[in-house]
């Protein structure tokens, strides 16, 4: 590893609660892992045995130059390279939103990990809901693109994930709400922007 410290970036709250739930020394798998910024984090911060996954060109090559183990794969592909919880955390952060088989993915997170965490920008947000009423499709700090050029396919609200949860069997340890980096704990399906989850199946 290079000698400068990976920096969490600040406007990606959710990271900051990721890094803090994960145990030290855990094997972990960052999916859609990016520039590889977490998983450097982590190495340094909890001296993680980690890998990436990332299909971007400029990403993988950004994580080789962060000195992240990265694989260059689709995760709409699935997760058939790694065998049953062979990772102790599987991380999806802010991506399950861009993805199209939603259900399939999360299944095979819940295979391949001991624990699952998930973090995305909650719909019901009482801003979202306004745009929606007023006409428009939402534009904010959690939901960045404008309608026609926007990565995201199943925007979802905190309500929607945890039903999905309840049909997969899926046991929710950990819940973080959050706006403008703030944990929510009243109305959080009204009042929070940014959600982050740790679950599993036992």
């Amino acid at each position: 590893m290079n000698s400068a410290p990976a920096l969490l970036p600040a406007r990606r709250p959710d990271l900051e609660a990721i890094a803090r739930w994960v145990k030290p020394q855990s094997r972990v798998l960052d999916l859609g892992c990016g520039d590889g910024t977490l998983l450097r984090h982590l190495w340094e911060t909890r001296a993680v045995h980690g890998y990436g996954i990332e299909i971007d060109d400029a990403k993988v090559l950004a994580c080789v130059q962060n000195d992240v183990n990265v694989l260059q794969m689709n995760l709409e592909s699935g997760l058939s390279a790694f065998k049953d919880a062979s990772f102790d955390y599987v991380i999806l952060s802010q991506t399950l939103q861009a993805v199209r088989h939603t259900e399939s993915i999360l299944r095979e997170m819940l295979r391949v990990g001991r624990e699952v965490i998930v973090s995305f920008p909650n719909f019901g947000h009482w801003n979202a809901r306004l745009q929606v009423l007023a006409g428009r499709m939402p534009v904010s700090t959690s939901l960045p693109y404008v309608w026609y050029d926007t990565p995201n396919i199943h925007l979802c609200t905190l309500d929607d994930f945890e039903s999905l949860a309840k049909t997969l069997g899926v046991r929710i340890g950990e819940r973080l709400v959050l706006h403008d980096g703030k944990a929510v704990h009243m109305l959080p399906n009204l009042r929070g922007s940014l959600v982050v989850y740790r679950m599993s199946t036992h």
